[in-house]
Formats: structure tokens, C-alpha cells, sequence
């Protein structure tokens, strides 16, 4: 594998904020489906007029993968973990799997943590290529069973709606966690869904269709 970046110590604050703006923007939210060539708005999935960005084909989707996991691997070294780390690119977006035992420090509580590994990653792709990278990462397969979650709460949501026909406001949720919930719900028929708030209280209402 390559060399990988890991942040130094002796950089500053400033540098590593302005980096990290330079990877996600200070707008935008993690959007599990946006395509190659309109971002979407928010994590509702709603094209933003005006704002695109140049599609990035699969051969540098891919090497983004191997850039993040050389990197998620030199984490795990200084961290004493041991996984197995699979790089690989699905619906468009490159991906690095983390699999393993005693892994669950590294997801921590709802995900927080690795919500946070996963945007260092990000940076560290940014600083090899200087391209925003829209990359994945998920360890123990927290991503998968936390979506079968939610889609379980999305449906029960639902079904309030229909029955008693007022919004149903869920708790607050990570972009990722309300990207989850926005699929299931717009994929059924007389509900929709929003978010309100600012982070990190930012929530979803599910309520009638108009």
C-alpha cells in the first residue's frame, strides 16, 4: 500500500479546519445518493439548482479507496487494531470496509466516532489527490445494521402518520442516520419528509403528503 498521511501533531488548528472545509464544504451534508454531476441539497435529496461538480470516474473512485484505507490501516497500527481492510467502490462512491474483532471503540456512541474517522479519512484523501472525496467508511458493518434500524423506526413513523394523520417528529440523527430514514419514507406513498434544526439537534418530520 502507499505511504500513508496521517495529520500531524504540529499542525495548526487553522490549517486543519480550512483543510477539512476544503474536503466537505460548510454547507453541505453527507448525502448517501447524490450522483456524479448535481449535488443535492441538504440530506432531504433535493437537486440544488446551479450547484454541480465534475463526475469522477471509477479508476480515481478507486484509488481514493486504496488512499483511505492505507490510511485507516496506519490508524489501526498506532491504535493497536486489528481488522481486515477492504477497499472498494459501490453506487459511485469509493468505500473502505473495516472488519474485525473488538472494533466497537472505533464506531462509538450512535456512530460519533466513526462519524469523525471517516471525515480524517476524507482529508487525508483530499491532501493526496485535492479532490473533495465523498468517501465511505464503515467498520464491523455498524452502517448496514444501523440502516435496518432506522428503516424499521422510518416505517413506524409512517404508520403514526397514516393513522392519526399529524407530523411525526423523530429524534435528532446524523446526516448519515437522516439520509436513511429520507429513503425509506419518500419511497412510500401519502407521507413525506424534512429536516429541521441545526446541528447537532437536527431532526426529521414525517408528516402527510400535500
Amino acid at each position: 500500500m502507499t505511504e500513508t498521511s496521517i495529520p500531524r501533531a504540529e499542525q495548526s488548528l487553522d490549517e486543519e479546519e480550512t483543510a477539512t472545509l476544503a474536503v466537505n464544504g460548510d454547507d453541505t451534508e453527507d448525502d448517501e445518493t447524490e450522483d456524479d454531476e448535481t449535488e443535492t441539497d441538504d440530506d432531504t435529496g433535493t437537486a440544488t439548482a446551479g450547484r454541480t461538480k465534475k463526475a469522477v470516474g471509477e479508476g480515481d473512485l478507486f484509488r481514493q479507496s486504496e488512499i483511505a484505507a492505507d490510511y485507516v490501516e496506519g490508524l489501526l497500527d498506532i491504535l493497536d487494531y486489528d481488522g481486515d481492510i477492504d477497499e472498494l467502490v459501490a453506487a459511485g462512491r469509493p468505500m473502505v470496509e473495516v472488519v474485525g474483532e473488538r472494533l466497537q471503540n472505533l464506531v462509538g456512541q450512535r456512530g460519533a466516532t466513526l462519524e469523525a474517522l471517516q471525515e480524517l479519512t476524507r482529508l487525508a484523501v483530499f491532501r493526496q489527490t485535492g479532490t473533495p472525496s465523498r468517501l465511505l467508511l464503515d467498520v464491523g458493518g455498524y452502517r448496514a445494521n444501523r440502516r435496518k434500524e432506522l428503516a424499521a423506526v422510518a416505517k413506524n413513523a409512517v404508520e403514526k402518520v397514516k393513522e392519526y394523520g399529524e407530523p411525526v417528529r423523530l429524534d435528532a440523527m446524523s446526516a448519515f442516520e437522516r439520509k436513511c430514514v429520507h429513503d425509506v419514507v419518500n419511497a412510500m406513498s401519502g407521507v413525506a419528509s424534512e429536516s429541521e434544526g441545526v446541528e447537532p439537534n437536527r431532526r426529521i418530520v414525517v408528516r402527510p403528503a400535500d
